[in-house]
């Protein structure tokens, strides 16, 4: 892959631009976020060389240790859009060993060449969504005035045949053949010769010898609508104003599979067969009746599918994901095997990490859309490691993830910037959604910090969830308000510290109580 065709992503940041980004939205944990920069621009780099070169260096995968609710899948997420890089996620421990029920870990590498297909698909049927809209528009109109649109084809004429009598042979039985019926026939000047256009006369119709009507064999020229009014129907729809008109449609019926899972084995192979044996019985066209504006969108939809080439989709989403994919393997402590553990569960945890590996070393995993090579794909693996430790992972599966890097926990200035920094910051999201009823709330500078100091409070009385222990408080906080918006509005609410300690106080000191509420 050439440094030209890796145009796809947005921009090549570098570095510092990457934790510049991320450091809008996610607060702290400098050195996971110089970590991820890093590998990040190395695979900028990497494309940069020659391909003999560049097929030799592989990717410095990354293990992130931490307690949940420090920013760990927020980073790689983050991460994933900067770059414009096919991105999943997935959970180490919905994996089990070949020969147990449920899923194979090679089923991560189809989850993720599944989302390259749906990113290169959205972005091709963005270029094409000019020429969409205007094949959408013809057949709208088509929909509305039929018959106005292109005149259909004449059918090849077709002979006429007379009859002109019947004959006999044969008919006393005295010779030495059989005797037989039989019926003269003529064959003539074809139906389809001159009409009125061409100086001839219009030929009648067969079944009701209405001049002009159809023949029995072949159609003639539809007398379509005035062009005129096609061109009125175009303004109106360009208008809006048949928005809400019924119209019914074609669409193409997709029958739905039930999910299954096997024992061991691949599931891709069986799924495809699936889906052709269902497409043969259910799937096909059916007619529904929708608005205007319904049957726009799914015109436009259908006519960019046939805009795009498929073949070239799949090979464009083959190379995003071997290049720049990224899998973010969450709970990835939960399979691992400590040593004065044995027996039971431990086994199946410990062939999972043995099927992982060979998928982060680097294999050909088969998809429905093509072989897929794992030797340049990003692993970013993440865990706690409040009971287990990376050193019980297996020698092989951490020599495969180089990088290691620790999380801070996150304390009260910490959830004092959360609260205020991030784009995305809590209170700005609070306030956004109560303004759409009405309800103006400001929050104080005191009742911020007050809200950061509980937080760490009840982390540190109950179990450590991080900054999602401010979701739960903001919840609590504003439940009430949240239910008498529509009611109360349109209102002003200031959020003081007194309003803070007024709603939250009584749950915070009773510990029964704020083990269930916060």
């Amino acid at each position: 892959m050439s440094e030209k065709s890796s145009g796809h992503q947005k921009k090549e940041l570098t570095p510092r631009e990457i934790v510049a980004e991320l450091d809008k939205y996610i607060v702290g944990q400098k050195k996971a976020k110089r970590a991820v920069a890093v590998a990040l621009r190395n695979r900028v780099r990497r494309l940069r060389l020659e391909s003999d070169v560049r097929e030799d260096i592989a990717p410095k995968n990354i293990l992130m240790i931490g307690p949940t609710g420090v920013g760990k899948t927020e980073i790689a997420r983050r991460l994933a859009r900067l770059a414009g890089s096919p991105f999943i996620k997935v959970e180490a421990t919905k994996y089990t060993e070949v020969g147990y029920v449920g899923r194979d870990v090679e089923s991560m590498i189809r989850d993720l060449m599944a989302a390259g297909i749906q990113i290169v698909r959205q972005e091709m049927q963005e270029s094409v969504k000019t020429e969409a809209e205007k094949r959408a528009e013809e057949d709208l109109l088509d929909l509305i005035l039929p018959g106005s649109g292109k005149k259909r084809e004449k059918a090849p004429p077709q002979p006429t045949i007379k009859p002109m009598g019947a004959f006999s042979i044969n008919p006393g039985n005295t010779g030495p053949g059989p005797a037989f019926m039989g019926t003269a026939i003529q064959v003539g000047i074809p139906l389809g010769g001159p009409g009125p256009e061409d100086g001839g006369a219009d030929l009648p119709d067969a079944d009701n010898g209405v001049p002009g009507g159809p023949s029995v064999y072949g159609q003639k020229e539809e007398r379509g609508e005035d062009p005129s009014t096609r061109e009125k129907f175009r303004a109106m729809l360009r208008e809006k104003k048949l928005e809400d008109r019924l119209v019914e449609i074609t669409v193409n019926q997709t029958p739905q599979l039930p999910v299954m899972e096997m024992m061991g084995g691949n599931m891709e192979d069986l799924e495809s067969s699936l889906s052709g044996i269902a497409g043969f019985f259910g799937g096909g066209k059916k007619k529904k009746l929708v608005t205007v504006a319904r049957a726009r969108e799914i015109l436009r939809n259908e006519e960019a599918e046939k805009l795009i080439d498929r073949e070239r989709v799949s090979d464009e989403a083959r190379q995003r994901v071997e290049e720049t994919g990224i899998v973010f393997i969450d709970e990835i402590d939960k399979i691992a095997v400590r040593g004065d553990r044995g027996g039971g569960h431990d086994v199946s945890r410990e062939g999972v990490q043995r099927d992982i590996l060979p998928i982060v070393e680097g294999a050909v995993v088969n998809t429905k859309w093509g072989p897929v090579n794992t030797d340049h794909i990003l692993f970013i693996a993440a865990g706690a490691f409040n009971i287990s430790k990376p050193s019980d992972l297996i020698p092989e599966l951490q020599g495969r993830f180089p990088l290691r890097v620790e999380l801070d926990s996150l304390g009260k200035d910490e959830f004092l910037r959360i609260l205020t920094e991030p784009k995305n910051a809590l209170t700005k999201q609070y306030t956004d959604l109560l303004g759409t009823e009405g309800v103006e709330i400001e929050f104080t500078r005191e009742a911020v910090e007050r809200l950061a100091v509980l937080a760490a409070e009840v982390n540190s009385r109950l179990e450590n969830i991080g900054a999602r222990r401010l979701h739960t408080i903001m919840e609590a906080l504003l439940e009430e308000l949240s239910f008498e918006a529509p009611d109360i509005a349109p209102a002003r609410v200031p959020i003081t510290e007194d309003y803070v300690d007024g709603k939250l106080k009584d749950v915070v000191t009773d510990q029964d109580l704020g083990r269930y509420i916060l």
